[in-house]
């Protein structure tokens, strides 16, 4: 079939039957919000899925909006763009905030989920919206891990993918990052183990766990030539809470704060979790073997001031893929320099999709060492959706 776009607004994909996690449990009547841009061809082969980062939604446009428009790599004009809110995520996609059967929100008893369960989700949303073949997925920090699970998951729908300041596997340290956050949400009393009143949630933990966060998103070259040793006022003017503090201490509070207003911190956990679980070689086989049966064309992103998802971590994926072009991004900004300079790598995207053939053959052997459940077969018939 051929999927209009639905330009400006989020719909709703909801699974008629429980939908299957790696961990055996099912979670019943899974809703997966999404968004999209352009019109897919009548032979469904001109699709782009874009993956968001931990805290991100389905409004792809604004939060990679340099990445967006036509000439440039996302052009709705040319590709049917879609972008949907994770499995576990709090911005319309089952999670932690939804309704459990008993008509309770799931909170802290929403199940654990991976980085594959969450490709597995936007799987079934593809089939859903009869996309025949995917001409790239991207994304970015978990995005990017997200991106590669796709190539191994759904190889033959897949022709190529670029993933951007991510990792084959989740390092020991990015999970010490993740246990830091993890303690300063828990350390607030309000978290009460995860059941907390919707209308009393662990603002302090969660801000604490967002500044930990930052910490690790940024560079000291990014504070040190944004903010150096100015106060608010001076750098902030009359935006300024506390103008006689450090510029960088406002900063950190600012976005700290800023997350509280908009996420939770169920959703956040169950989140992290998944993302220090990310390991691609998990029950497959080791890594080279494993990487070496992705045999779609490949750009890795690697900025060159990311101190979470080191360079390291991309050049080894570069070496290990078959099909791999090593992009190296040049940011002073650290990992989320895959936002904040996606105007400057944009060229690069978009003249790796252009040249990518029509449809790309991938001869891998599909993936069925892991869950497979028949869930993501024949969908259409098993689908409903809502505005």
């Amino acid at each position: 079939m051929t999927a209009v776009a639905s330009e400006g607004s989020l719909r709703r994909l909801a699974l008629r039957q429980p939908f299957a996690l790696e961990s055996g449990e099912r979670i019943p009547g899974l809703e997966i919000a999404y968004r999209s841009w352009g019109r897919l061809s009548p032979q469904g082969d001109n699709a782009i899925v874009v993956c968001h980062a931990l805290t991100g939604n389905a409004d792809a446009d604004c939060w990679w909006s340099p990445l967006f428009g036509a000439g440039r790599a996302l052009d709705p004009e040319k590709h049917f763009i879609i972008c949907s809110n994770t499995l576990g995520g709090c911005y319309g996609t089952t999670g932690p905030t939804s309704i459990a059967p008993d008509g309770r929100p799931w909170g802290k008893r929403f199940p654990r989920i991976s980085i594959r369960d969450q490709v597995r989700a936007q799987i079934a949303l593809a089939d859903a919206l009869g996309i025949a073949h995917i001409r790239c997925v991207i994304g970015g920090s978990m995005g990017g891990l997200q991106a590669l699970e796709w190539a191994l998951l759904d190889p033959e729908r897949t022709g190529a993918i670029v993933s951007i300041a991510a990792a084959a596997r989740h390092s020991p340290w990015c999970i010490v990052w993740s246990e830091a956050q993890r303690l300063a949400l828990r350390a607030d009393p309000r978290f009460r183990d995860g059941d907390y009143a919707p209308d009393a949630p662990p603002r302090d933990g969660l801000a604490a766990a967002r500044a930990i966060a930052m910490v690790s998103y940024r560079s000291a070259q990014s504070l040190d030539e944004r903010f150096g040793r100015c106060s608010g006022g001076e750098v902030f003017g009359d935006r300024s809470r506390s103008p006689d503090d450090f510029a960088a201490q406002c900063w950190l509070r600012h976005h700290a704060h800023g997350l509280v207003e908009r996420f939770d911190a169920n959703t956040y956990l169950r989140l992290i979790d998944a993302m220090d679980t990310h390991d691609v070689a998990l029950g497959r086989g080791d890594h080279a073997s494993v990487l070496g049966q992705i045999r779609q064309p490949a750009l890795i992103g690697s900025i060159n001031s990311d101190a979470l998802y080191v360079p390291a971590d991309q050049r080894f994926l570069a070496a290990q893929l078959p099909h791999a072009e090593l992009l190296e991004i040049d940011s002073a900004h650290g990992h989320d320099g895959f936002l904040i300079d996606a105007e400057n790598f944009e060229p690069a995207i978009r003249r790796f999709i252009e040249q990518l053939p029509a449809r790309q053959a991938t001869p891998a052997a599909h993936d069925c060492a892991a869950n497979d459940e028949p869930q993501l077969s024949g969908l259409a018939s098993l689908l409903q959706f809502s505005c």
